[in-house]
């Protein structure tokens, strides 16, 4: 399984149960960090494989 794949996974995650928990907001801003930072690794990987 990718790494990027991963994180994505770890990152809807967090975003989930930031959203679930309430007193746990700084999880939702983990998840969106992990999301956007998996992205950018997944658009790297695709543009040095091209």
């Amino acid at each position: 399984m990718p790494s990027w794949l991963i994180l994505i996974i770890v990152g809807v995650v967090l975003l989930i149960l930031g959203v679930a928990v309430t007193a746990a907001h700084w999880l939702i801003w983990i998840g969106i960090a992990v999301l956007v930072i998996s992205l950018i690794l997944g658009l790297v990987g695709r543009g040095r494989r091209v």
